[in-house]
């Protein structure tokens, strides 16, 4: 979406409505401030294309540059920015206070995993009923989960009260989340 309305905003040869304009050559070099005609002649004697790259300066900036190579080498730059970027994911595991070993064992492997893959955890203990007056023991399954997992993991985000829910973020350690 930002590259789209950063598209509209470069004008270019017979889209440029000011009179005057800084011009600067191929070579980077300054022509000076020259009226538009002036500016649109020396680009097409060099056969190349005027384009306002300071649209906000008194006069606006022009350069004389070839305008389809300019746009191509832009794209290149943004495709090999998104290539290198991580997108991380967020995955939820789901408890309950009073949850058995073997359950709870089944939770730290799935979270040893995403934590492995690169991708945050968050951890949610549920209380149902009366259960929520013993955030102790949520607390203290949540600790358990975070000591587990600590060798590939951090706690991001303390353990949390919200609603009936207990909610604690793991985020990898990024040592291992680059391999």
């Amino acid at each position: 979406m930002n590259s789209i309305s950063k598209e509209k905003e470069i004008q270019v040869n017979h889209e440029i409505k000011a009179r005057e304009v800084r011009v600067i050559d191929p070579n980077g070099q300054q022509l000076g401030i020259m009226s538009l005609k002036e500016a649109l002649r020396h680009a097409q004697e060099a056969q190349l294309d005027l384009v306002k790259i300071v649209p906000d300066a008194k006069p606006p900036v022009c350069k004389i540059m070839d305008y389809g190579k300019f746009k191509y080498e832009q794209s290149k730059r943004e495709k090999e920015a998104r290539k290198n970027q991580r997108i991380i994911n967020i995955k939820e595991i789901r408890m309950n206070p009073n949850i058995e070993e073997h359950d709870f064992q089944v939770r730290v492997k799935n979270a040893q995993r995403f934590l492995k893959d690169g991708d945050k955890v968050k951890v949610t203990i549920k209380f149902r009923g009366r259960e929520i007056t013993h955030t102790k023991l949520g607390e203290e399954v949540l600790k358990k989960m975070a000591d587990s997992v600590q060798e590939i993991g951090f706690i991001e985000k303390q353990p949390l009260i919200e609603g009936r829910n207990m909610i604690m973020v793991l985020s990898p350690k990024q040592n291992k989340a680059k391999e």
